[in-house]
């Protein structure tokens, strides 16, 4: 894979319509920050929110492609913080698009805050910008080894040794190797947007801990500033 990544800024125009022209009775109110007047939309289908629209103060910004499952537990979460440090907060959305026993799998979009005239008027226009997929990034950057007693994993230059003796999982239960992907976790910790991921050695749970992406603003989209491995109290 090449190293160098072209960013492709996904501007989406919006448009000064009217909640009941931009959405019909079909739409729900799934989430809602008034802290930075945004509210998110979507239709209810087979136990997921699919559909989104945006109403960012006031007007309407559609993803289509959006999912989030249909449970309030798992809603979707709207945060404003400055993750760039540029001093203007950017507006993170975290989706939860799969749940089930062992299984959490959740998205970030992150949108910069850009002054645009829209109609002779000077207005905010929320721009997403690329975040990297964090399972690409531990598949490129970690190596793993899954042995009968113990587990090892590398990252860079530093590497981490996990005793699966207290775990009590007898050897032919174990994967060949540390499986990634059924634990994907988003946040935002002190201004910075993490990802946790869980390493799993076993179907039966077997999860030994976390690979905990940070990441940054780099070459105009969301990259992997460091990744670390955290093991499970």
């Amino acid at each position: 894979m090449k190293k160098m990544i072209i960013l492709i800024f996904v501007i989406t125009l919006l448009a000064p319509l009217s909640k009941a022209n931009a959405m019909n009775s079909e739409y729900v109110e799934v989430a809602k920050s008034d802290t930075v007047d945004v509210s998110l939309y979507a239709k209810k289908t087979n136990g997921m929110y699919t559909d989104f629209k945006i109403d960012f103060q006031g007007s309407i910004l559609s993803k289509p492609s959006w999912e989030n499952v249909a449970n309030p537990t798992w809603s979707p979460q709207i945060i404003s913080a400055d993750i760039n440090q540029d001093g203007v907060n950017e507006l993170i959305i975290i989706l939860t698009t799969g749940t089930g026993t062992g299984v959490i799998e959740r998205e970030a979009h992150v949108f910069h805050l850009q002054k645009q005239r829209l109609r002779k008027k000077l207005v905010e226009v929320p721009v997403e910008v690329l975040v990297d997929d964090p399972i690409a990034i531990v598949l490129k950057n970690v190596k793993t080894e899954l042995y009968p007693s113990q587990a090892n994993i590398n990252i860079g230059n530093k590497k981490y040794s996990i005793d699966l003796k207290p775990f009590n999982i007898e050897p032919e239960h174990l994967f060949n190797n540390i499986n990634f992907g059924n634990m994907i976790n988003f946040e935002v910790q002190d201004n910075q947007l993490i990802a946790k991921i869980g390493g799993q050695i076993a179907p039966a749970g077997g999860y030994i801990g976390n690979i905990i992406i940070t990441y940054w603003l780099k070459d105009n989209m969301y990259q992997a500033k460091s990744i670390v491995y955290e093991q499970y109290e």
